[in-house]
């Protein structure tokens, strides 16, 4: 019984992992897209003037952002599991005791 429930519970945060990775993807092809999108109008309409770098980097910010939110700095521990590996550590430290 408890072994169904954790190979349940593993494959509910092994899809969730899928679902955020995809959703990433998607959010970083539509950045490319507006990225183009911004440099076109903003040739086109003020050659003189190249504001589009402001709007670039707000984006690059922003999917750096997102990227460390999907998949973390996992070798400084700032991953998705660190909750999980601090329990199992203070557990641990206990049952020591």
């Amino acid at each position: 019984m408890h072994n169904n429930l954790t190979k349940k519970q593993s494959y509910l945060k092994a899809q969730k992992k899928i679902k955020d990775i995809k959703g990433f993807y998607i959010h970083l092809v539509v950045n490319i897209f507006s990225i183009a999108i911004i440099v076109t109008v903003n040739l086109l309409f003020s050659p003189g003037y190249h504001w589009f770098w402001y709007a670039v980097f707000g984006i690059i910010v922003a999917q750096l952002i997102h990227a460390v939110v999907v998949f973390g700095f996992p070798n400084y521990g700032f991953n998705k599991n660190w909750e999980e590996k601090k329990i199992k550590e203070l557990m641990d430290n206990d049952l020591k005791k």
